[in-house]
């Protein structure tokens, strides 16, 4: 365990992530600053008065004359305050490093651009359906810090790009990249390289690294030499064959026993198994949650039916790769309503394309960035102002057989809160309209 005493910290960004920092280091007896650009950060009124805040902007002065500085994943480390107190010599984390250096059971590592909360979720339920417990966490759920409050035999973290950026302890007992897509590319301007770059940090010092057999670019670097595993639709260890799961050569699961559904799910069901394995759960226990799993919200739901119409929620496609992954081998009797929109995040759409082809497909497009996503193929495109507006044509010209299928590639905040409330209101409309 590290020891924090006498260093002057600053912690950047409150929430619950920053909130679970300034526990930590009052704990350990340290008094930190925070600072956050919003004015009114969520958390702020829930921080304890002998802690400096400063709100609206970043304090310099405090950077630059810290000790350590922990940085929210929103904060690029590319940001000229930062860039200035790392030449200045100031050390900069995040709240994973905090987590790595205290936690003493065995961590499973995931990251990916598309599925990580999926399996994330999965592993937690196979660790706990062997019997034993599971802190699960990261980027989603609970802030990392705060699982050290629990009991855990096997510690289970989703981390993204940017909390990888600040982390460089962390020895997973198994880690795995699932895919890499072009996402974030606002804030990689070297582009895929760099993005890759960030998430290949996950393998460093890992004791087995799971990779994607179909993704060339989730591969482990020379220099990371832990075990190597991998997982794929028709090639790798673990593995799609005559409709079983299988690992090794030994089929485990039809996948018609799953409550999964979708190509992309059986390969996330697939990197699951092979994490698990990797730290020693029990392979009854793992099969036993695959039965049971339902998915998480927001991600290729079905969340109505009515008159043959189905009407899906993929609303975390935030990502091109993601509503990729929803199309491939998606199999549809009558037409396919494509609702794509919103931020971009300055992404390539084209991939796309091909994606998009056939007199059964019809695109309504939405948001910020419609008019790019209907030029992948403007003889099947509606743009619309909003989500709502599409999808009240959409109810008004649907038939029996056919999908309204929500996986927008983009982000939400040009007109939602967040991924969930776009899909909140897609669940809404779709009750009211296909009824």
């Amino acid at each position: 365990m590290a020891d924090y005493q006498g260093k002057k910290v600053v912690i950047i960004g409150l929430g619950l992530t920053g909130l679970s920092c300034v526990d930590f280091f009052l704990s350990r007896g340290v008094v930190p600053r925070v600072l956050d650009t919003r004015v009114s950060p969520p958390g702020l009124d829930r921080l304890p008065v002998s802690v400096e805040r400063w709100t609206g902007s970043l304090h310099e002065e405090w950077l630059l004359t810290a000790d350590l500085i922990v940085a929210s994943p929103g904060m690029a480390l590319s940001h000229p305050a930062l860039a200035a107190a790392a030449a200045a010599g100031v050390e900069i984390v995040g709240d994973i490093e905090l987590f790595c250096r205290e936690a003493q059971q065995p961590i499973v590592a995931i990251t990916g651009s598309n599925g990580k909360s999926t399996v994330t979720t999965l592993v937690g339920e196979m660790v706990r359906a062997a019997g034993l417990k599971a802190g699960v966490g990261g980027n989603i759920g609970l802030p990392a810090l705060s699982l050290l409050k629990q009991p855990a035999d096997i510690y289970v973290l989703e981390l993204s790009s940017f909390q990888l950026e600040t982390t460089s302890t962390l020895r997973a007992a198994a880690a795995t990249v699932l895919n890499v897509s072009e996402d974030h590319m606002d804030r990689y301007p070297l582009g895929m390289q760099q993005y890759r770059a960030a998430k290949l940090r996950i393998y460093d010092r890992a004791a087995v690294c799971v990779s994607n057999a179909d993704d060339p670019l989730t591969q482990p670097l020379r220099d990371q030499r832990g075990r190597a595993v991998s997982f794929g639709i028709a090639q790798g260890d673990y593995r799609l064959r005559d409709g079983w799961l299988e690992a090794h050569g030994e089929a485990l699961l039809p996948v018609d026993a799953l409550k999964l559904v979708g190509q992309h799910n059986y390969t996330n069901a697939l990197a699951a198994l092979a994490l698990a394995d990797a730290v020693g759960v029990a392979r009854e226990g793992a099969l036993r949650a695959l039965h049971t799993f339902r998915g998480l919200p927001h991600r290729f739901q079905q969340v109505y039916e009515a008159r043959g119409v189905r009407w899906i929620n993929d609303s975390k496609a935030t990502n091109v790769g993601s509503t990729e992954a929803a199309l491939n081998g998606l199999q549809v009797a009558g037409t396919l309503w494509l609702l794509l929109g919103g931020d971009g995040k300055s992404a390539d759409f084209t991939p796309l394309a091909r994606w998009l082809q056939g007199d059964k497909v019809r695109l309504f497009c939405f948001g910020r960035d419609r008019a790019a996503l209907a030029a992948l193929r403007p003889d099947a495109a509606t743009q619309t102002d909003t989500l709502a507006d599409a999808m009240r044509q959409i109810a008004a010209q649907v038939q029996p057989g056919d999908m309204v299928l929500l996986s927008p590639a983009c982000a939400s905040l040009d007109q939602f809160k967040n991924f969930e409330q776009r899909g909140e209101q897609f669940a809404q409309l779709a009750q009211e309209l296909g009824a």
